[in-house]
């Protein structure tokens, strides 16, 4: 299992990442409380495309809603698989 491009928030609680399981990418969410959230990416996203929208929803005070727009900004589809 490989992980890359971990973001924290600002707030410092929040973190988002990148991982790959058997060939399929997958991104964690977790907000350092009560929710741990798992996405897998659906058809092909270059991860220069991943790594940018996960990087600007870090940013944002609501990272989930945030990961959303940025993800639907740049046709990439995803499936919640966990959370």
């Amino acid at each position: 299992m490989a992980y890359s491009g971990l973001l924290r928030s600002e707030s410092g609680f929040d973190f988002i990442t990148l991982r790959r399981r058997g060939g399929v990418t997958e991104i964690v969410y977790d907000d350092g409380a009560l929710h741990r959230r798992v996405w897998r990416v659906r058809g092909e996203a270059s991860e220069g495309a991943l790594s940018e929208a996960l990087s600007r929803a870090h940013r944002e005070v609501n990272v989930v809603p945030a990961l959303y727009a940025e993800l639907r900004k740049r046709s990439i589809a995803i499936e919640a698989i966990a959370g």
